[in-house]
């Protein structure tokens, strides 16, 4: 339990590193098929914690925009 703890804490930027470090890994080749099946799960579980930040990035943007653009259609003068 305290591995998804700690899974789940990691920032955008640690996990994506890290994953990167996975890829690089698996592409080397040289691991036991054990080792390659532990790596690949740690790769998928890292990228949808990218994925999961994406998104988060996405729908802040998002609603940025959103309230940007109410504020200025308010602000427009009407006719």
């Amino acid at each position: 339990m305290a591995d998804q703890d700690t899974t789940a804490a990691l920032g955008y930027e640690q996990a994506r590193d890290e994953l990167i470090d996975v890829v690089r890994r698996l592409e080397a080749g040289g691991a036991t098929l054990e080792e390659s099946l532990a790596l690949w799960e740690r790769g998928e579980e890292l990228a949808k914690i990218c994925r999961r930040w994406l998104e988060g990035a996405r729908a802040r943007l998002d609603a940025a925009l959103a309230a940007e653009e109410e504020a200025t259609a308010g602000d427009s003068p009407e006719d």
